[in-house]
């Protein structure tokens, strides 16, 4: 079983209602989810997976309850050796280059920090998909299915 944490950055609360609709998934397959709106460098440290659940805002900006942990992760830079990690991006690719960029930038922070992405990160577009649980259940089945 392992101790997975979802770190949640949300613009109109569909990455909450996703992570919301995750965590009994996850506990099916014998994981714990422990959701965080916002967490810390030490929240993350403790886990055993790392999960970033997060929508983009503005031209690819990071929600503002990730951001703290996003610069501080950046600047503290803490070594999360092999420590796996993947990340589901939403978006709206109206926005072109920046769309899902906040997930793009998770991944490639964590991915410098020595962590292991499990499986490629997910992005779900806005403009084709107005629910993100039928693209993200099978994916995240997936996800659970490489940690064993």
């Amino acid at each position: 079983m392992a101790k997975i944490k979802c770190f949640i950055g949300t613009v109109y609360g569909a990455a909450e209602s996703l992570a919301e609709e995750l965590k009994p998934v996850a506990e099916k397959h014998g994981h714990d989810l422990a959701l965080f709106n916002p967490g810390t460098i030490t929240d993350l440290l403790e886990s055993d997976v790392i999960l970033i659940l997060t929508s983009t805002t503005g031209q690819g900006d990071i929600p503002y309850e990730l951001e703290s942990l996003f610069i501080a992760l950046e600047s503290e830079k803490p070594a999360i050796l092999n420590k796996p990690f993947a990340v589901i991006a939403m978006g709206d690719s109206n926005y072109g280059e920046t769309f899902c960029g906040a997930g793009r930038k998770f991944r490639e922070l964590l991915a410098s920090l020595a962590g292991r992405e499990v499986q490629p990160m997910l992005q779900i577009d806005a403009t084709e998909n107005s629910d993100p649980v039928p693209v993200a259940m099978p994916w995240f089945e997936s996800f659970l299915k490489a940690l064993n």
